[in-house]
């Protein structure tokens, strides 16, 4: 578990992997699964605050959250006690693309001092504010607070039915509600308990560690001692026996506001102390079998693509070399008649080295943040990290961009390779930024926290003319001074006219049957992925998505060289756009599973939120496209390449 000197955790449990390099797609998944199984790993770093007994302990709050609208507010929105003076948390940009509004706020804590019912303040509740604290609860509004960096988490126990039942599970939910509506009734909860875990070891360190912070959320109704401004207020929270009465909005107009802190001494550790969090992404048994049935899908296709080149491409290139009779030749069919139109330019060619060259640069965004989010730099831990990391990678990985697309467009007899470069760094960013910028003026519209500021706003547009731009240019750069990529057969001048083909090999049901396997290798993970984004859990499983990184990987690069290898046998030689339709396909199959669960998991009601909701899946999809069409296409040329690089051409 680590020596707990100055280490920064970071967590691993069973099926979080901690890193690997993967130079190729096998060597990626066997190194996955050895270190999947790896405990704990840490990396040197930020060392732990230990407070001294009767230390000051900061508690601040963040954003109000509701999986029901999407759109998160401040929590001083709300009313709610306030410090004397709000001081607002330094904050990344990705903590900023995320609308959290971290503050300070009035609570008193000190280490290892228990407080019972203690008064923090009292509200007067007008129509207005009883009118705004309705509204938060109808759309389900949950407070995120923090102490020493940990978010605070509600316990619960799931499949629980009565006081008796054994097979309960418990769980954390992130945050707590600001309130319930029961009947029509409507109950504040204002008196919460501050359930705080420490660790401390003698021998290793001084002080005490905050390991843990779990709120209980109450809705009493206080008796207030003192008067209004008096610095000796004071609060009874329970009355001799008698249970505690609930806060009804409609039945007070003034809150009162109090707060118990208990102090608990935990055995967890400082470096495992997201370990409950994490808790929240479910059982891992689903994740193993959703690895096991994409893990089924890939090695079904491997062997039929091992089929193919074993046995059917033996016997053709064996066939197709021998020296044939003039009657032979006459009669030849098959994929070998067509060697001199499959490596023709294809229509908008300049089109697909824009997209595939997209695609590269989102498959070396992926993998380079889940290298790192493996090695825990991107741990929750770290706000906004995550996201801040993919934006800079996608920025740098311009390059990659720039020069697969130059070498792509070169190959086809491309000379406006300015043109193409140019349309390679604005056209799939400039529709990402077109998207956010649309949705960002609703939510504004809605004076939410979500909305990002117009000075951030212009960071993300020197991010992409400033830096994203140039290196796009850099990379092609790079690929035009290559020489062309040289391809096994010359192009005849008149292209040979194309048989009729059957109904199931057009390219439109071809693409939908492929897109299929790559939807369904993804299917479980996209999930949980998809709960951690609209449901606000915590997602810590990257090593799970490695794997299914790298089994969608594979299952793309097979689905698209078997139905190109059925496309040429049938003297169909227009295979590079329909090699990229193959798996791209299977964005589609996302965005459809998007509106499934839009339907079936969440409650979201507001024009808004639901545009928010679709803007959002659009862009994920639209990746998701240039992603597993830029493998497919790529696998399938080097695929032809070496088919016919294998056969002697006359």
């Amino acid at each position: 578990q680590g020596s707990g000197r100055g280490e920064l955790p970071w967590v691993a449990r069973a099926g979080m992997p901690m890193g690997h390099r993967w130079p190729w797609p096998f060597q990626a998944l066997g190194l996955t699964v050895l270190f999947a199984f790896s405990e704990a790993f840490y990396l040197p770093g930020v060392a732990p605050k230990g407070y001294p007994a009767g230390g000051d302990v900061e508690l601040k709050v963040n954003k109000l959250t509701s999986a029901k609208t999407q759109l998160p507010y401040g929590y001083y929105t709300l009313p709610v006690c306030k410090p004397p003076v709000i001081k607002d948390s330094v904050e990344n940009l990705g903590e900023i693309l995320m609308g959290d509004l971290i503050e300070n706020s009035p609570y008193e804590i000190k280490m290892l001092k228990n407080e019972t019912c203690k008064f923090l303040c009292r509200h007067t509740l007008d129509g207005e504010s009883k009118a705004k604290l309705k509204g938060m609860i109808d759309d389900e509004y949950v407070a995120n607070w923090m102490v020493d960096n940990l978010p605070a988490a509600t316990r619960y126990y799931a499949n629980r039915f009565s006081p008796t039942d054994a097979d309960v599970t418990l769980t954390y939910m992130n945050g707590f509600p600001i309130g319930a509506n029961k009947l029509g009734s409507y109950y504040v909860h204002n008196h919460v308990t501050l359930d705080l875990q420490y660790h401390f070891n003698e021998q290793e360190y001084e002080g005490y560690r905050i390991v843990g912070f779990e709120v209980e959320p109450k809705s009493i109704a206080q008796v207030g001692g003192g008067g209004e401004g008096s610095t000796a207020l004071t609060a009874s929270c329970q009355d001799g026996s008698n249970p505690y009465p609930f806060f009804n909005i409609d039945h007070h107009d003034e809150i009162i506001y109090t707060y118990d802190v208990s102090w608990t001494y935990s055995v967890v550790r400082w470096a495992s102390r997201w370990d409950s969090y994490l808790k929240v992404t479910g059982p891992q048994n689903i994740h193993w079998f959703s690895i096991l049935n994409s893990l089924m899908i890939m090695l079904f296709l491997s062997g039929m693509v091992a089929m193919i080149l074993l046995r059917t491409l033996h016997r053709d290139i064996s066939k197709y070399n021998e020296i044939a009779t003039a009657e032979e030749v006459a009669e030849e069919t098959g994929w070998k008649l067509v060697h001199g139109d499959v490596f023709r330019k294809p229509r908008h060619s300049k089109m697909l080295a824009v997209t595939v060259g997209s695609g590269v640069q989102v498959l070396g965004m992926s993998i380079v943040t889940l290298l790192f989010a493996m090695l825990g730099f991107l741990s929750p831990a770290h706000r906004g990290g995550l996201l801040q990391s993919m934006m800079l990678l996608y920025t740098f990985m311009g390059v990659a961009a720039g020069y697969t697309s130059a070498r792509m467009y070169k190959m086809w007899g491309g000379d406006d390779w300015k043109v193409a470069t140019l349309l390679t760094a604005s056209v799939y960013p400039g529709i990402f930024f077109t998207i956010f910028f649309i949705l960002n003026l609703f939510i504004w519209g809605q004076k939410s926290t979500g909305a990002v500021p117009f000075k951030n706003m212009f960071a993300l547009l020197v991010l992409w003319f400033g830096i994203s731009v140039p290196l796009v240019f850099l990379g092609s750069y790079f690929g035009f001074r290559r020489d062309a990529i040289e391809v096994p057969t010359r192009t005849n001048q008149i292209p040979r006219q194309l048989p009729a083909q059957q109904w199931y090999m057009k390219s439109v049901v071809t693409s939908l049957v492929g897109g299929l396997l790559p939807f369904g290798s993804v299917f479980t993970e996209l999930f949980f992925i998809m709960s951690s984004l609209w449901q606000h859990q915590f997602y810590y499983l990257f090593g799970f998505l490695a794997l299914v990184l790298v089994i969608l990987v594979v299952t793309c690069a097979e689905i698209s060289i078997t139905l190109t290898y059925f496309q040429l046998t049938a003297e169909d030689y227009n295979w590079w756009w329909r090699s990229f339709f193959a798996s791209a396909s299977s964005a589609l199959y996302v965005f459809l599973y998007s509106i499934i669960y839009f339907n079936s998991k969440l409650k979201i009601d507001k024009f808004v939120s639901v545009l928010l909701y679709f803007g959002y899946m659009s862009i994920i999809s639209i990746i998701f496209f240039l992603l597993t069409g830029s493998v497919g296409m790529i696998a399938a040329f080097y695929f032809v390449r070496a088919i016919y690089a294998s056969v002697k051409i006359d």
